[in-house]
């Protein structure tokens, strides 16, 4: 990591720490981390504010470890009450800006931003000035009704996703082949086994976890879907490291099912629950985002029912799945009606021929249409 932001800070100036106590939330292009106390003591000084964007290795605060928590209470009230050793509010890049053209003084201005940060508007209204917002534009009175903008920076991890899509689509040859799946089996196998599924191994039975063992059938028969590019060579990767696109407050994440040719569908539906839960809560893990051969992403959750999805490099594939809903198809000759799921891979065509995406694509059917049963039922 080149650089990363200071989000919030947990312990004021002055306040005791534990060792191995959260101090701060970092964000990087990836996670939100925790960075807790080296050592105990006091906090004696905060040199990076909230909002902040540091490097590695540069200082962020000093702990005073000769102190004790018996002398907290005094420090607290020695830095609290003098105001030559305040910190300086953090500030956003624009209203930085503005206070330096006119000529103010940040801790002048009372921040309304979170933790008490400054915004342009802080700015604006301290100085009794005018000026394009950077956080939300006032509502302006239109015949059609309220027009009002709001403007928010990007998050870390939304730069980084924007930079990656960017970067898949702009160096990799990508095409996308579809065909479908008659889920009806899959579902009939996942009603049947469910209930005794859970009781027996304390997690809930998806369908993920089918789609998961169905395309790493897929990959062993053809390698180099499950391949990338590093400059002039393909590297061949003998081993099954199976992203799953997982939503979250700050953006699309992409944690890794490392080895799943080796786990079963109870501990793959058991990392997928975990993912879920830490997405949510912002605790993913740097290694858990690291890597991966194949990506696997569920549009259909949200209703989806046909997309390219787009490679994440250094990937060379990208399963999408999307909506099942019953359509009516032909079989032997009769029209029946079928849950039927679209299945999109798109592939670099740089390394993967079309025979071989296409027919990838048609064993992830033919996995999850006719050979699920025999990981319950055997």
């Amino acid at each position: 990591m080149a650089e990363a932001t200071l989000l919030s800070w947990h312990k004021k100036q002055g306040e005791y720490v534990e060792r191995n106590e959260n101090l701060i939330d970092i964000e990087t292009d990836k996670v939100v981390l925790e960075l807790p106390a080296p050592v105990a003591g006091v906090l004696a000084k905060i040199i990076k504010g909230d909002g902040t964007t540091v490097v590695s290795s540069e200082i962020i605060a000093t702990i005073d470890t000769e102190a004790t928590a018996t002398t907290t209470a005094a420090a607290i009230v020695t830095t609290e009450s003098a105001a030559a050793v305040a910190v300086t509010p953090a500030m956003m890049p624009a209203a930085r800006k503005m206070a330096a053209e006119e000529n103010l003084k940040a801790e002048a201005i009372s921040g309304t931003g979170r933790g008490g940060r400054i915004t342009k508007e802080d700015v604006a209204a301290h100085a009794g000035t005018k000026s394009p917002p950077a956080t939300a534009a006032p509502a302006v009175a239109m015949p059609g009704g309220d027009r009002s903008e709001q403007r928010v920076a990007m998050s870390r991890l939304r730069l980084r996703i924007a930079e990656r899509l960017v970067q898949s689509q702009s160096t990799a040859a990508i095409l996308t082949t579809f065909n479908e799946v008659n889920m009806q089996a899959l579902i009939d196998l996942r009603t049947r086994h469910k209930q005794s599924f859970e009781k027996e191994h304390g997690v809930k039975l998806g369908f993920t976890s089918f789609f998961v063992k169905a395309v790493v059938a897929a990959l062993k028969k053809f390698p180099i879907v499950n391949a990338s590019v590093d400059g002039n060579d393909i590297v061949y990767h003998g081993y099954y490291d199976i992203g799953i696109a997982v939503g979250s407050p700050r953006g699309l994440v992409v944690p890794i099912i490392r080895d799943a040719d080796r786990l079963s569908l109870a501990e793959i539906e058991k990392q997928i629950a975990g993912f879920s839960k830490r997405a949510q809560e912002g605790k993913l893990t740097i290694e858990e985002l690291t890597g991966g051969t194949f990506s696997i992403t569920n549009g259909g959750v949200y209703g989806s029912m046909l997309s390219t999805p787009i490679i994440n490099p250094p990937q060379s594939a990208i399963l999408g799945i999307h909506a099942t809903k019953d359509r009516p198809v032909a079989e032997n000759g009769q029209v029946v009606i079928r849950p039927m799921n679209y299945l999109a891979l798109s592939y670099d065509h740089r390394i993967i021929d079309g025979r071989e995406a296409v027919l990838s694509l048609v064993a992830i059917k033919e996995a999850l249409e006719n050979e699920m049963g025999s990981l319950l039922e055997d």
